[in-house]
């Protein structure tokens, strides 16, 4: 699947508490996963992108702007690249899924917010495919 996906999740309540799950997300792909929780909401982080690795995003508290571009060349992209902006908020329990091919930029719309990133390769493998770009790169960018 070369194509960025939504997999929806819910939430339960009763008397005990809350359980929030994504019985949808099949985690067999998935070799590791950290944790990002931007010092403020101005801190824009990006632009970096995978050529072989795809990447999960969950957001655990609050919510964040996530900016994606599909690469067309890795070497010299196109900085007037078509940028898809997505906002995930941790109410809402659905997972992003960035397939390889794609460079995201992403920002903490609120104060204390906290993402869970997933990755299909381990950390060894991490420093071979990590391309990176400043943010002023890609002309399209909106952080607002």
């Amino acid at each position: 699947m070369n194509k960025i996906s939504i997999i929806r999740g819910g939430s339960a309540n009763d008397e005990r508490g809350q359980i929030r799950f994504v019985n949808d997300f099949d985690m067999g792909l998935v070799k590791r996963f950290y944790l990002i929780k931007n010092i403020d909401t101005e801190l824009i982080r990006g632009w970096r992108g995978h050529k072989i690795e795809q990447r999960w995003f969950y957001v655990l508290s609050g919510s964040f702007s996530v900016n994606l571009i599909k690469i067309d060349n890795w070497e010299s992209p196109d900085s007037e690249s078509n940028i898809e902006r997505i906002v995930l908020k941790s109410s809402e329990m659905q997972i992003l899924h960035v397939p390889s091919g794609f460079c995201t930029a992403f920002r903490a719309l609120d104060i204390n917010s906290e993402l869970l990133v997933y990755a299909d390769y381990p950390i060894a493998h991490a420093t071979l495919d990590d391309y990176t770009w400043p943010l002023s790169y890609f002309k399209n960018g909106n952080f607002n």
